[in-house]
């Protein structure tokens, strides 16, 4: 795959034909045509219920702890500040050491840690600090797991079929979120969160045994990158030197910071503006994960990846939140989280497929860690400023901040990709509707193809 200059650099992906596999590269579900990614996809669909659990159970557990927006926020930050800290790192092991040893190793701590965290709670030893101390540790372990398995997907299904996976992978995290929130919302009210926590760490039993059971011989083998010294300055100097990866990082920098604070303003709105308990917040959760479901799998239909796409769905994305936070009803409220999942999942899928499709496959660990230190690890800087904020000025102000950030970044950096990629707006009428077009003035640079 070229990374160079040119159209063919461009963050659009067209499937091709794995000679190895035969035609497979059409419809929805195209990837689970092979047996690895299968079996990838089958564990993890388990993990991501019991993570999902987890995270809804968390932020009501310090919530109930504390009273306080804040610490949910603080809980969240710290949850993600190893990323912020240390996660270049995380993408320089990845691309170092063979990703299958690696997942093995981080899914059994991430489970360690779930299960430490139903000790302390169903032993009611659980103080707030217990929950903060753990918060990190899975963010450490995060640092590598993250870039590691957004990676390894390009070694289970090969470059063919890379986009259909990464939209899948969403759509999996999303099923789970459809079903984690509503498990963990009930749960929480009736034998209380211990038993949330421990099947979380129990969950992670099956991606480990998916990984066991994978046929090695069936990789698609990228070579690793030997031990040296400059490995990281290198993914930076290749990241700064390409606008079709750095403005989409950029832009998912500043809608992951301020616009994905949802377990702040959802307990916030359950607690303080529609006065309901931990069923109907688990109720909540769950609607933003059908409309993330639905994103995820339009996403997988689609055969190409667009800047423009991206600049788009980010702009529409701040809007619904802010339309959200100034609802006057529940019912309207729950059902704007819908259409918010939606283009909040088109977001970020986007975005990370346009990324690893332009990526050369011995930087992508490195890129791939950027990326995700970009768009999590700036949440230990938004959530606790957008809690503070919500605590102050209500939960309302709080959703319309990150609605605003949100759309303020889409349409700075849309117009900073058509400077770059020499394009200009164009305004035409489609079936006596107006729509809006990025028109390239000239097409030898490949940004004004990706957009």
């Amino acid at each position: 795959m070229s990374t160079g200059p040119g159209a063919d650099s461009a963050p659009v992906h067209k499937p091709t034909t794995d000679p190895r596999r035969g035609d497979r590269s059409k419809g929805t579900f195209s990837s689970l045509g092979i047996r690895n990614y299968r079996l990838f996809f089958t564990g993890a669909i388990v993990s991501n219920t019991g993570t999902w659990m987890a995270r809804i159970t968390q932020d009501w557990l310090v919530l109930s702890l504390t009273g306080s927006a804040a610490a949910v926020g603080i809980t969240t930050a710290l949850q993600f500040l190893p990323m912020l800290l240390f996660g270049l790192y995380g993408g320089v092991i990845a691309d170092r050491l063979p990703k299958r040893r690696l997942l093995l190793v981080s899914q059994a701590a991430l489970g360690l840690c779930g299960l430490t965290l139903a000790v302390l709670t169903l032993t009611g030893h659980v103080q707030v600090w217990h929950v903060y101390l753990i918060a990190f540790l899975l963010g450490m372990v995060t640092v590598v797991d993250n870039p590691t398995r957004q990676s390894f997907v390009s070694e289970l299904v090969g470059p063919a079929q890379l986009r259909n996976a990464v939209s899948l992978n969403s759509a999996n995290f999303q099923s789970a979120r459809l079903v984690g929130p509503a498990v963990a919302g009930l749960m929480i009210a009736s034998i209380g969160s211990g038993w949330a926590f421990l099947i979380n760490g129990l969950s992670f039993l099956a991606p480990i045994g998916a990984l066991l059971l994978m046929r090695t011989s069936e990789l698609h083998k990228v070579e690793r990158v030997p031990r040296g010294k400059g490995q990281l300055r290198e993914g930076l100097r290749y990241v700064a030197g390409r606008p079709d990866l750095i403005w989409p990082i950029v832009l998912v920098g500043f809608i992951g910071t301020f616009g994905f604070n949802f377990p702040i303003w959802l307990t916030a709105f359950s607690e303080e503006i529609f006065h309901v308990g931990a069923g109907t917040y688990g109720f909540l959760n769950t609607l933003m994960a059908a409309g993330s479901l639905v994103g995820a799998l339009l996403a997988a239909r689609r055969g190409s990846t667009r800047l423009r796409m991206l600049v788009i769905a980010a702009g529409v994305f701040g809007v619904l939140e802010i339309a959200a936070a100034l609802s006057p009803s529940f019912w309207l409220f729950a059902l704007l989280l819908v259409p918010i999942g939606m283009i909040g999942l088109t977001v970020n899928i986007s975005a990370n497929s346009a990324v690893q499709m332009a990526t050369d496959p011995a930087m992508r660990g490195r890129v791939m860690s950027l990326y995700m230190m970009v768009f999590a690890g700036g949440t230990p800087i938004g959530a606790p400023l957008l809690g503070w904020v919500t605590d102050t000025f209500g939960p309302r102000t709080g959703f319309a901040t990150g609605g605003l950030v949100s759309l303020a970044a889409a349409a700075a950096i849309g117009l900073i990709l058509a400077r770059v990629g020499g394009l200009r707006l164009s305004m035409r009428w489609h079936h006596g509707h107006p729509s809006v077009h990025f028109v390239p003035q000239e097409r030898r640079e490949s940004l004004a193809t990706a957009a």
